[in-house]
C-alpha cells in the first residue's frame, strides 16, 4: 500500500463534514463571522431552505482584497498568533475553518470593503478552487453568498431533510446568535418572505420577546448571582408555564451559546417539587467567567464547553435558580404542625382559560326508573322487572375472556366521579374506566385515519390562536396533511402563531385545553424516530389517542355514557387499550354478595 498526501480540495471536503453538516451550519458560521467583525446590522437571506442560496450581509469592518482571498485558506485567522492566545478566546470563530469548509462544498461569492477604501473587491470560489478576484463597488462590510450547497457531494445533498425541517434548523441557529447580541439588529428572510426583522433591542428581555413572543417573555423572572470566579445573569420560566416540549432552554458563556446536559440537571434539580415529571421550564442563562477557566476548543462546531471546575458551576446555577424561585414565591411552604393552618391552593395564571363560563348543570336521565330492577339473576324471566336491552353489539372472536356469550347488553348506566361507568349486565356489574375507553376508541379512529380512511373533524365554536414560535409553526405546517387526516384543522397565522379551527371528534374544543393539545402535538410530531411501516402508524395512533383521552371534557351525561359504551363494545378489542391496559372489569353476583 502506497501512502500519499491528499490534495487540498479533497482534504477540505473531508474536513467540511465536521463543520458544515447542513445549511444551518453555514448560517451559524457566517452570522458569527459578522458579529466578530463588529457589525451592528446582519441580514440573512435564504432560498429553498439553504439548498439554493444562503446570503449573509453585514456592515462590519470588512476585509482588504488580500485578506478576502486569504480567508478561504484553511486555518487562516486573525485571532490566534501563539498557543497562549487559545486561553484568551473572546470571539465566536478563531480556527479559520469555516470559510475553507464552506468553499469546499459550495459556490461562494464574497464582496467586501473596508472603511476608507474607495472600492471593494469580489472573490469567487467553488470546490476549494479560487476562480477570480475583481474590483467592485460595495458598501462597507461583507456580503457572502453561498450557492448550491453540496453540489459536488450528491450523497450529502441527498440526505438533507425536507425544506421545513432544514429551515427549522436555520431558525434555531439564527435565534442562538441573535440572543447573544441584543444590541445588534438582525433580519431573516426565506424565499422572499420576512421571517424576522429585529431592531437593536433595549435589553435582553426585549430581544427574547421579539424572538419568542410576548407570552414567553412575560412568563420569565430575572436570575442573577456573583461569585469570585463566575457571574450569572438571565431569566428562568415560572413553574406553571413549564411544558412537555423541549424549547427555549439556552446556556451562554462569555457570549457563546453552548449545550450542557450537566448544567441542565442543575436547573431541573432547582425546580424539583414545583413542576410535574416530564415537563421542562424555559431558561436563558448567561455565564461570564475568565476565558482561561474554560475550553471552547473541544468540538468542531464549538457548541461544547469544558469548565475548569464544573461542579462549582453546577452549584452556582442550582443555587441561583433555587433562590430566584423562592424569592418569587413559587416554592411556598405549609406548616403542618399548626392545626389551624389550611392549605391554600394557588391558581395558575391560565386559570381563567379553564374556568367554566356557566354554572354546572345537574345531569338528569329521563329514562331512569328507580322501581325497575337493576339486574336480573340468571334464570329470572324478563317479566319479573328485568331490563330489556336497547341494542346489542357483536364482538370480535378474540374478545371473550370476560363474557361467555358473544353479546353485551347495555341500557342503564351510573357514572362514578366522571372516571368510571357502572352498568348492569347479565353476569353482574360491568365497571369501565372512562379515560381508557376513550383511549381505545380514539386509537382505532386514529389508526384508521393514518391508513387513509379519513377522520371526522368537529369545528370549534371559536377558533383558538396558539403562539408556538417560528420553528414549531413550521413543524405543524410541514405535517399539515397528516394532521388534517387525523381530524385537526390547524392553519398558520403569521410567523409564530397557529389557529385551531377544529379538532377530531371526541377532543375538547375549550381554549385552554386546545392550547395544551397543540403543545403536546408538537411533542409527538417532533419525534423523528423512524420505524417499520405499520409499527410507525400504530405508535403515532397510540400517542394521538393518549392526547385526546387526556384532553376530553368530563363525562357527565348518562346518554353520553351509553354512547361511549356502545362505541367501545364495537371496538376490535374493548378489553384492553393499545398498550395493554385493562379497560373494563366484571363484578359477578357472588363477588357482590360477599360484600354483605
Amino acid at each position: 500500500m502506497d501512502l500519499r498526501i491528499l490534495p487540498g480540495n479533497i482534504a477540505n471536503m473531508i474536513a467540511a463534514g465536521e463543520v458544515v453538516g447542513r445549511p444551518s451550519s453555514v448560517v451559524k458560521e457566517l452570522m458569527e463571522n459578522s458579529v466578530d467583525a463588529g457589525a451592528d446590522q446582519v441580514t440573512v437571506v435564504v432560498t429553498d431552505s439553504g439548498r439554493t442560496l444562503i446570503q449573509v450581509i453585514d456592515n462590519g469592518c470588512g476585509m482588504s482584497p488580500d485578506d478576502a482571498v486569504l480567508c478561504f485558506e484553511r486555518h487562516a485567522t486573525s485571532k490566534i498568533a501563539t498557543a497562549e492566545d487559545l486561553q484568551q478566546i473572546s470571539t465566536f470563530g478563531f480556527r479559520g475553518e469555516a470559510l475553507a469548509s464552506i468553499a469546499a462544498v459550495a459556490e461562494v461569492t464574497l464582496r467586501t470593503r473596508v472603511e476608507g477604501s474607495e472600492t471593494g473587491c469580489q472573490v469567487e470560489f467553488a470546490g476549494s478552487e479560487h476562480l477570480s478576484t475583481t474590483e467592485v463597488s460595495a458598501p462597507k462590510g461583507t456580503n457572502i453568498a453561498v450557492r448550491n450547497l453540496f453540489y459536488n457531494i450528491p450523497a450529502r445533498r441527498k440526505f438533507l431533510k425536507s425544506d421545513n425541517v432544514e429551515f427549522r434548523h436555520i431558525v434555531e441557529e439564527f435565534d442562538r446568535v441573535a440572543l447573544t447580541c441584543p444590541e445588534t439588529g438582525f433580519s431573516l428572510s426565506h424565499n422572499g418572505k420576512d421571517i424576522y426583522v429585529l431592531k437593536p433591542a433595549k435589553s435582553l428581555k426585549y430581544r427574547i420577546m421579539d424572538l419568542m413572543g410576548p407570552s414567553v417573555a412575560s412568563d420569565l423572572v430575572d436570575i442573577s448571582a456573583d461569585t469570585s470566579v463566575l457571574s450569572l445573569r438571565g431569566f428562568v420560566g415560572r413553574p406553571d408555564t413549564a411544558k412537555k416540549t423541549l424549547g427555549n432552554q439556552y446556556f451562554f458563556v462569555n457570549g457563546r451559546y453552548f449545550r450542557s446536559p450537566y448544567l441542565h440537571k442543575a436547573v431541573m434539580k432547582a425546580y424539583e417539587g414545583l413542576i410535574p415529571e416530564g415537563v421542562t421550564p424555559a431558561y436563558f442563562i448567561y455565564l461570564e467567567t475568565d476565558p482561561k477557566s474554560i475550553d471552547v476548543n473541544i468540538s468542531p462546531t464549538k457548541t461544547e464547553v469544558k469548565f475548569e471546575d464544573e461542579s462549582f458551576v453546577f452549584q452556582v446555577v442550582y443555587a441561583a435558580v433555587k433562590e430566584t424561585l423562592g424569592k418569587n414565591s413559587f416554592a411556598g411552604t405549609i406548616d403542618f404542625s399548626n392545626p389551624e393552618a389550611n392549605e391554600m391552593p394557588v391558581l395558575g395564571r391560565h386559570y381563567s382559560e379553564y374556568k367554566p363560563d356557566t354554572a354546572p348543570q345537574v345531569p338528569l336521565d329521563p329514562d331512569y326508573n328507580p322501581f325497575e330492577s337493576v339486574f336480573t339473576r340468571e334464570g329470572d324471566s324478563a317479566e319479573k322487572g328485568s331490563y330489556q336491552p336497547s341494542r346489542y353489539v357483536d364482538r370480535s372472536e378474540d374478545y371473550g375472556r370476560l363474557f361467555e356469550e358473544k353479546t353485551v347488553h347495555v341500557s342503564q348506566t351510573l357514572i362514578l366521579d366522571g372516571k368510571y361507568i357502572v352498568s348492569p349486565v347479565k353476569e353482574g356489574l360491568m365497571v369501565v374506566n372512562v379515560k381508557r375507553a376513550r383511549e381505545r376508541i380514539l386509537y382505532d379512529r386514529a389508526l384508521s385515519a393514518l391508513n387513509k380512511n379519513g377522520h371526522v373533524t368537529q369545528a370549534n365554536m371559536f377558533p383558538v390562536k396558539v403562539q408556538v414560535g417560528v420553528g414549531d409553526r413550521l413543524l405543524l405546517e410541514e405535517k399539515s396533511e397528516l394532521l388534517s387526516s387525523l381530524g385537526f384543522d390547524i392553519s398558520s397565522l403569521g410567523n409564530d402563531t397557529v389557529v385551531v379551527g377544529g379538532v377530531p371528534e371526541g377532543y375538547s374544543g375549550e381554549a385552554g385545553k386546545v392550547q395544551t393539545m397543540v403543545q403536546n402535538l408538537i411533542l409527538i410530531l417532533s419525534d423523528d424516530s423512524a420505524s417499520l411501516p405499520g409499527v410507525m402508524e400504530s405508535a403515532m395512533a397510540e400517542k394521538i389517542a393518549l392526547l385526546g383521552a387526556s384532553s376530553a371534557d368530563p363525562l357527565t351525561s348518562p346518554t353520553e355514557a351509553r354512547l361511549l359504551l356502545d362505541t367501545l363494545l364495537s371496538s376490535g378489542n374493548p378489553e384492553l387499550t393499545s398498550n395493554g391496559k385493562k379497560i373494563m372489569a366484571i363484578l359477578n353476583l357472588s363477588q357482590v354478595e360477599k360484600l354483605f
